[in-house]
């Protein structure tokens, strides 16, 4: 068996960390990546040229590692009916790429989650714009009532009513951003907390340089798409909060899809009331676990070694194979 995944996102670590675990790697992608995973970055053993080369990869025995930029480029349509073995539970796919499931799921977790608007009109307070889907932030936006909104949302051809399934208006809840990684072995039914990173997008941080009333003169509009990730280690009063959150995703998930098991990270921010306010799951390896490619805090509390996220996928499909327990695992 084979450990492959698309080039791109968090391949460098999904690949790096399968090597160490004693796999053959595959990553697959476009001609201009190559050198990246094969000789910059050597954790490639095999690199092959396509969005998805399922034929191929079924000749090498390759098990599919998900992240944004797979399920992005391919579409849930189709990494629903490919063959390549797949590593957790694609029913989530739908689930965490349409808000209105999404948070169904999240409410019967029982999070603290930001007030939705169905209607535009009834903002009455900042609210964040977001379209549906993993596109690392592109497309969202800030508005401070109705006007500000229909002025902001013809940015994305969005002029009525009617062309608002595309998006979802929420609450705009102030705190520090935060997101938790972790990850949950359906082989040991454990959620093991790996990291927390914060995002640093563009141009919503830039913005910050500049002073306000210069700010306010240029009329620059916000955005947020995310352009890398910083490490943070939370106050340890906290940990316990955003665990529980974990514990609390798995079980619903369980409920409502089958199971929820591999890495997830939940996206949220703590209150200065140090509520952990949640609006959004992310159901696979995210970005903000690069990192940490030689292990975190947390898993070197756990390990004493160092265990990315990406290395425990790896250490979770070496423990199915040796148990003889993949179908578990893979869908």
């Amino acid at each position: 068996m084979r450990v492959a995944t698309y080039a791109s996102h968090s391949a460098l670590q999904i690949l790096k960390g399968a090597k160490e675990e004693g796999f053959e790697t595959v990553a697959f992608g476009k001609s201009r990546v190559k050198p990246l995973y094969t000789k910059y970055f050597p954790v490639a053993d095999h690199f092959i040229e396509g969005t998805y080369p399922e034929e191929r990869l079924l000749e090498l025995n390759a098990v599919v590692i998900p992240t944004g930029s797979f399920v992005a480029h391919l579409g849930i349509e189709l990494v629903e009916r490919m063959r390549v073995p797949y590593y957790g539970n694609k029913e989530v796919l739908k689930w965490e790429s349409d808000r209105s499931l999404e948070r169904k799921w999240l409410e019967k977790a029982g999070l603290r989650l930001p007030r939705v608007y169905e209607d535009p009109d009834d903002i009455d307070g900042p609210v964040i714009v977001k379209p549906h889907g993993a596109k690392g932030g592109k497309g969202y936006f800030l508005a401070k009532d109705p006007e500000d909104f229909w002025r902001k949302a013809e940015r994305l051809g969005v002029r009525d009513k009617d062309g608002l399934g595309g998006v979802q208006i929420q609450e705009y809840v102030l705190g520090v951003p935060v997101y938790p990684h972790y990850f949950y072995s359906k082989l040991n039914r454990e959620l093991e907390l790996m990291s927390i990173d914060r995002r640093y997008e563009s141009n919503a941080d830039a913005i910050g340089r500049i002073p306000a009333k210069e700010q306010l003169d240029l009329e620059f509009g916000t955005n947020y798409t995310v352009i890398g990730n910083i490490p943070i280690v939370l106050r340890e009063s906290l940990l316990m909060d955003v665990i529980e959150a974990g514990e609390r995703t798995v079980k619903a998930a369980e409920e409502l899809v089958g199971g929820l098991w591999g890495p997830f990270c939940l996206e949220g921010v703590f209150t200065e009331e140090l509520e952990f306010v949640v609006f959004e799951v992310s159901a696979r390896i995210v970005a903000g676990t690069n990192p940490f490619v030689h292990g975190s805090p947390y898993s070197w509390l756990r390990y004493d070694k160092p265990v990315s996220t990406g290395r425990r996928i790896a250490m979770e499909l070496r423990q199915a194979l040796e148990e003889d327990r993949l179908g578990e695992v893979l869908t």
